[in-house]
């Protein structure tokens, strides 16, 4: 559906560093990258990116979610995430008031976006 979102950031050198250790594990990583006005483009298969730039305005709250192919990748960005600064917003877990079957982390990045990786696990 997207080709590239592209948001600003209150701190650019922060939310960058942020972005790419929280996810890494779901294979996303930096592809292109300008001046902090211009910003960078992570993508995990250089169809589809986020991009990110330096901006004076204040942002307003996103919830972005990212799609994992495993449990484990959701379990290994809540980790990275945390350890690349979050604060935590819901640990790895699945969440049957969405759909039974869906499995995602939640954690408030440098911003106060909610950001959350989801997996959707096959029926049995």
């Amino acid at each position: 559906m997207f080709d590239h979102v592209k948001f600003g950031v209150s701190d650019f050198e922060a939310s960058k560093t942020f972005f790419g250790k929280a996810l890494e594990p779901l294979g996303v990583a930096i592809i292109a990258e300008g001046v902090p006005s211009y910003g960078v483009e992570l993508s995990a298969d250089e169809e589809v990116s986020l991009c990110l730039y330096q901006t004076g305005e204040k942002p307003a709250h996103l919830h972005l979610a990212f799609r994992a192919r495993s449990r484990q990748q959701v379990d290994d960005f809540y980790r990275a995430a945390l350890a690349a600064g979050a604060k935590d917003n819901g640990a790895p877990g699945f969440r049957p008031q969405y759909q039974g079957r869906y499995y995602a982390a939640f954690v408030i990045g440098p911003d106060g976006h909610n950001i959350e990786a989801v997996f959707h696990e096959p029926e049995a």
